[in-house]
C-alpha cells in the first residue's frame, strides 16, 4: 500500500511538472479545457472531400467547436499537415475571432479579414487564408487546431503560425482538434 501510495504521489507530480513547463500554457492553470472541434463535411481522421482540396475548388471546409472556457478573450484556428516532406506545411491561420464564435462556414473568402470578426494570416503557400491539401504522394494528415485566448492578440493580417504560436505562449486557456487525412486523385 505504501509503494501504491508513493507511487500516486510521485505520478501527480509528474503531471504537475510537466504542466508548469508547457509555455503554452496560461500561469495557474489546473486543468487545461478540451474544445471538442467537428466538421459537417468529414469525421475525425476520415478523408477530406476534394472541394476543399487543390484537386477540387479548394474552398475552406466548415468548421464548429464547442466547450470554450468563457474567460475566453478570443478564438485562433491553424490548421497544417506535419506529414509534408519539407516538414510541417501550414494551410490556414485565423486569429483574433471573437469569443462567442463557435464555427466558421464553408468557403470563408480569401481576405484579411473575416465576417463577423477575425484575422487571416499566411499560410505556407505565401497566400492569406484557407488553401487546401495538395500532397505530393501518399496519404497526409491535415490538423485544425482550435485554441481559446485569455488575450485579443491584437496583430495585423498576414501574420504566420510562428508569429501566432508566439503570441499566445502562455495565454491559452483551451484547445482542440479535428483530423482530416486526404489522398490526391491523380
Amino acid at each position: 500500500m505504501k509503494k501504491i501510495m508513493l507511487f500516486l504521489i510521485a505520478v501527480g507530480m509528474l503531471s504537475v511538472s510537466v504542466c508548469a513547463k508547457n509555455p503554452d500554457v496560461k500561469k495557474g492553470a489546473k486543468k487545461m479545457t478540451a474544445i471538442n472541434v467537428t466538421s459537417q463535411a468529414f469525421k475525425h481522421m476520415q478523408p477530406i472531400p476534394s472541394p476543399y482540396t487543390c484537386d477540387g475548388a479548394d474552398i475552406s471546409p466548415p468548421l464548429s467547436w464547442s466547450n470554450v472556457p468563457a474567460a475566453a478573450k478570443s478564438i485562433v484556428l491553424i490548421s497544417d499537415d506535419p506529414d509534408a516532406p519539407a516538414g510541417t506545411w501550414v494551410h490556414w491561420v485565423a486569429y483574433d475571432l471573437p469569443p462567442a464564435t463557435d464555427s466558421l462556414p464553408e468557403n470563408v473568402p480569401k481576405s484579411d479579414t473575416i465576417a463577423g470578426g477575425g484575422i487571416q494570416g499566411k499560410n505556407d503557400f505565401q497566400r492569406i487564408g484557407w488553401n487546401g491539401p495538395c500532397p505530393p504522394g501518399g496519404t497526409h494528415r491535415y490538423f485544425f487546431k482550435v485554441y481559446a485566448l485569455d488575450i485579443m492578440l491584437n496583430l495585423p493580417a498576414g501574420k504566420t503560425k510562428s508569429a501566432i504560436e508566439k503570441a499566445m505562449k502562455g495565454h491559452i486557456l483551451a484547445q482542440g482538434e479535428l483530423v482530416g487525412t486526404y489522398t490526391r486523385k491523380r
